[in-house]
């Protein structure tokens, strides 16, 4: 992805993160848990004009989730609701890696999930640390059933990890790398950093720019001109301007959108998403 995809209008994938594995209800009411409210976000996401969901799921309590039976229980709902290219996540702070691969083996199996690329410091007690060999046994879950990675990249650091993994796994082309900017060990969130990742990136990749809170609009804009993707949602920014919360995911969508078009870039339909990252 490059400058000049924009130019030739390329569209734009909108992936939605509408509920994290961390902050639940008490941050933002209509933050969803359930399968039922999460499938509701969806379809309205979709409307709005995402292509994509990344999902989390839950247990009863709203507490994070990595069975296999709630993936599925979500996954269904979520197909039964929209059209969209589903992505599971597979991140996690201090979960064996057994617990990790249960996401992966829904049937049938998401056509994405993301595959953080190495360590990760957040909050004040959590660590995921991601070793290369948790890497590896995550993608080969992946691959078995068919599963496109989203390469996940904290920090500038992670795209020496991107390119050591590429040489040694067989990645169905177009690479695709989630580039993600806020606290922590996430890059710091400045324009001249997204220019020196997207700089960076191996040969062919595409990029989906992540970032948090008030940073999620700047850069999402930013990453739209430069060709690349975006995403937007509860998970990563729970506001739509400073001290006025979000009224919904699809708010968030639909400012992307709208963002997007305005600049001369149409957004994708899923099956138009499917297209462009190969899949399906």
């Amino acid at each position: 992805m490059s400058y000049q995809d924009f130019l030739d209008n390329e569209a734009l994938l909108v992936t939605v993160a509408p509920t994290g594995g961390v902050h639940g209800k008490e941050s933002h009411p209509d933050l969803p848990e359930t399968p039922a409210e999460i499938a509701e976000t969806a379809a309205a996401c979709e409307d709005a004009g995402a292509s994509v969901i990344h999902l989390h799921a839950r247990k009863e309590n709203g507490e994070r989730a990595f069975s296999r039976d709630r993936f599925q229980e979500l996954t269904e709902a979520v197909r039964e609701a929209t059209d969209m290219v589903i992505q599971h996540s597979t991140g996690g702070t201090g979960v064996p890696l057994e617990e990790r691969l249960n996401p992966l083996r829904t049937d049938p199996a998401p056509e994405m999930a993301s595959l953080d690329m190495g360590p990760l410091n957040r909050y004040k007690h959590l660590t995921s640390e991601n070793p290369r060999g948790m890497v590896d046994a995550l993608y080969e879950g992946m691959r078995e059933r068919g599963i496109k990675p989203e390469m996940e990249v904290f920090n500038p650091g992670h795209l020496n990890e991107v390119r050591e993994f590429l040489d040694r796994a067989d990645v169905a082309e177009p690479p695709y790398l989630g580039v993600l900017f806020g606290g922590g060990t996430l890059t710091p969130a400045h324009p001249r950093n997204l220019l020196n990742v997207v700089d960076n990136l191996p040969d062919g990749a595409r990029f989906n720019t992540l970032a948090t809170g008030p940073h999620q609009l700047p850069l999402t804009t930013m990453g739209i001109l430069l060709g690349g993707h975006v995403r937007v949602g509860f998970e990563d920014n729970l506001y739509f301007r400073k001290g006025e919360l979000a009224e919904s995911n699809a708010q968030l969508v639909e400012r992307a959108r709208r963002i997007a078009e305005l600049l001369g870039r149409p957004v994708a339909t899923p099956e138009e998403a499917r297209q462009i990252l190969e899949i399906g």
